[in-house]
């Protein structure tokens, strides 16, 4: 028990543990309406893309969440106009946009000349965050949340079928956008956490799992949430005790409730599958 209490104890690690809590739930919230849209690939392309608009902010002074979260749209723009004005397939297209603006942005940071390390922004630091910087993120969080609560059947039925949403007359471009915002605001959000390089994890584990286990949406994202909080939470306490870094602590957690869940649906098919051939 004292092992789990001394943690606690510090108020880095008091903050550190609140933050991986929060964002590990949005992100497996939005998770689960990324795996329902198959926008895997896009979470990606976006986390990557955001490295141009962090330097660039940084050249010109101005908070890097807003650098960050701009170049994120703009790929997400830049992505959509390329699949409507041409024959190139989605996923070829994320291709070519993302890892074009992260090489952009690896050339911008070789470029600038500064004391400041960057590191930070490629695994995360999140026990390193500011009191500014811890209440930026919460405030994303609850942004992001009440938003998709306040349009969560829109959003819903978009991912799982937009052609009905057009015909019911629902704005299926606004929704669109408008998902794309929360997850750039959300990749943001999770930056300080485990940074660009590991973030998609987070955005993908928690809804895998939950998808792996359950046939129902609703059920998807209490799952989702349980193991992504449980994960943020079993790796930010592991990452103290083995003095490791804590992103790639709790994406590893996630990676093996990932190979648990797999296991335990390959036990119950089979289960399943003897029960039907006793019968």
């Amino acid at each position: 028990m004292k092992l789990l209490i001394t943690p606690f104890i510090f108020p880095f690690m008091q903050k550190a543990i609140i933050t991986s809590l929060v964002i590990g739930a949005v992100c497996a919230i939005l998770s689960c309406f990324l795996i329902l849209k198959n926008w895997s690939l896009m979470g990606d392309a976006i986390s990557h893309a955001v490295l141009p608009g962090i330097i660039i902010a940084f050249i010109i002074g101005i908070p890097l969440t807003i650098g960050a979260f701009l170049s994120g749209i703009f790929c997400a723009l830049a992505t959509g106009y390329l699949q409507e004005n041409s024959r190139i397939k989605e996923d070829t297209i994320m291709g070519i946009v993302f890892s074009g603006m992260f090489a952009f942005g690896l050339v911008l940071l070789t470029c600038v000349s500064t004391d400041q390390h960057f590191t930070h922004i490629l695994f995360g630091n999140i026990l390193g965050i500011t009191t500014s910087e811890f209440q930026q993120i919460l405030w994303i969080s609850i942004i992001t949340i009440i938003i998709i609560l306040l349009k969560y059947k829109d959003f819903l039925l978009y991912c799982f079928d937009p052609n009905q949403e057009k015909v019911i007359g629902l704005p299926v471009k606004f929704l669109h956008y408008g998902l794309l915002s929360l997850l750039s605001l959300t990749i943001v959000a999770s930056l300080q956490v485990v940074g660009i390089v590991l973030v998609i994890n987070m955005l993908i584990s928690p809804g895998i799992i939950a998808f792996i286990l359950c046939k129902d949406f609703n059920r998807m994202l209490i799952v989702a949430v349980i193991s992504s909080i449980i994960a943020s939470l079993i790796g930010t306490i592991v990452s103290f005790y083995i003095d490791a870094a804590t992103g790639p602590c709790i994406v590893l957690a996630q990676a093996i409730f990932v190979i648990f869940a797999l296991v335990y649906s390959y036990i119950s098919k089979r289960k399943h599958y003897f029960y039907l051939k006793k019968s």
